[in-house]
């Protein structure tokens, strides 16, 4: 998977950082170097805490009180 990471200078220095695809990932680094690295810390803890939302939401859904099959998927 791609994603678009923009990089917007601050008036007050440093970068402000977020995801286009994704609303909720953003940050800041005094550097650009910073910046690429928290904003990758902001994707891994939205994915985390929407991974774990989700889990939360799927235990309540009727159909999976049936056999199923789930499955990691990873794309490109």
């Amino acid at each position: 998977m791609k994603l678009t990471a923009v990089f917007v200078p601050d008036e007050e220095g440093g970068f402000i950082a977020y995801i286009e695809e994704i609303p909720g990932v953003n940050t800041q680094g005094k550097t650009l170097d910073e910046a690429k690295a928290n904003i990758l810390d902001a994707l891994n803890l939205v994915m985390e805490t929407r991974r774990a939302l989700a889990k939360k939401e799927l235990k309540k859904n009727p159909l999976l009180k049936r056999k199923y099959i789930r499955e990691e998927i990873v794309f490109a």
